[in-house]
């Protein structure tokens, strides 16, 4: 059976009801399903999208996750059409984990992540495989 936008929705509510309290402490917004596609604003021919989203709206307030369901179609849309929950999973939860990772440094006032996220992209843009 293909993985719907309901289905992904249960999917990803079971992956972040595994996650401890203490990883979601101060993610007011929670995590947020949204049904677009994100083309990443670096992409080259448009072929780079972004699965998910730290999102602080006010400093202090409005913590949150957004997911796009959009990009994960566009990305693993064979395993989707297949219904391949196991692999569609896994790659739900190392992006769902990814973001809350931005959670923890934000909330600690590091940048690791992100710093390393640039790169990545700084090397995708030089034509690198990352």
């Amino acid at each position: 059976m293909p993985i719907n936008i309901n289905r992904f929705q249960r999917i990803l509510e079971d992956i972040a009801s595994d996650i401890p309290d203490d990883l979601l402490r101060e993610l007011n917004g929670g995590i947020v399903l949204l049904p677009e596609a994100k083309r990443h604003p670096k992409a080259k021919d448009g072929d780079l999208f972004v699965l998910g989203e730290y999102r602080v709206q006010i400093p202090g307030m409005g913590r949150y996750v957004a997911i796009f369901y959009g990009s994960f179609k566009r990305v693993f849309g064979r395993a989707m059409a297949n219904g391949d929950v196991a692999a569609l999973r896994a790659e739900l939860r190392k992006t769902l984990l990814h973001e809350l990772t931005h959670h923890l440094e934000s909330l600690a006032g590091v940048r690791d992540l992100e710093i390393d996220d640039e790169r990545k992209i700084a090397d995708y843009q030089r034509g690198g495989r990352d």
